[in-house]
């Protein structure tokens, strides 16, 4: 079990400052939270060790990648198992296409979000991914027409 990490004023503000720009400069982020240099270094080292920080990474452009349609898709299964969500996630696993893959509660089990050049290619997808896996039962999509507001970005 995950020992639960004590944030402090420091911390919350060190979290706070990476969220929003992951590749700031240690000498930055001690100067914006008042620490030194090495106080600040400790703290993030200590943040990412207990697990506060899993990682950093880079935000890509949707559409300069060729992936300018995006989906969300609600999927169904016949079977409300343990294997049954198992064989689902592990088929899923194997699809470029899909961003993000939920576990949720309502009237359906998973939620995904999906990637693809076009309707053409999500079309295909659907048919050739979704389609193809025997859980599944129901599929509900809902096309992004615009993102007024996306944290990942």
């Amino acid at each position: 079990m995950k020992e639960k990490y004590k944030k402090d004023r420091y911390s919350e503000i060190i979290l706070r400052e990476l969220a929003r720009n992951g590749r700031i400069a240690n000498s930055e982020l001690a100067e914006k939270i008042g620490l030194s240099p090495s106080a600040c270094l400790r703290r993030v080292q200590e943040l990412e060790n207990v697990g506060l920080i899993k990682g950093y990474r880079a935000i890509l452009d949707h559409e300069l990648m060729g992936n300018s349609f995006i989906a969300y898709v609600a999927v169904g299964l016949r079977e409300h198992s343990t294997e049954s969500q198992l064989a689902f996630e592990q088929a899923i696993e194997l699809s470029d296409e899909v961003k993000e893959c939920h576990n949720v509660t309502g009237p359906f089990e998973y939620l995904l979000r999906v990637e693809t050049k076009d309707l053409k290619a999500f079309k295909a997808f659907h048919a050739k991914t979704l389609g193809k896996i025997k859980q599944v039962t129901t599929i509900s999509t809902h096309v992004v027409m615009e993102s007024s507001k996306d944290d990942r970005s």
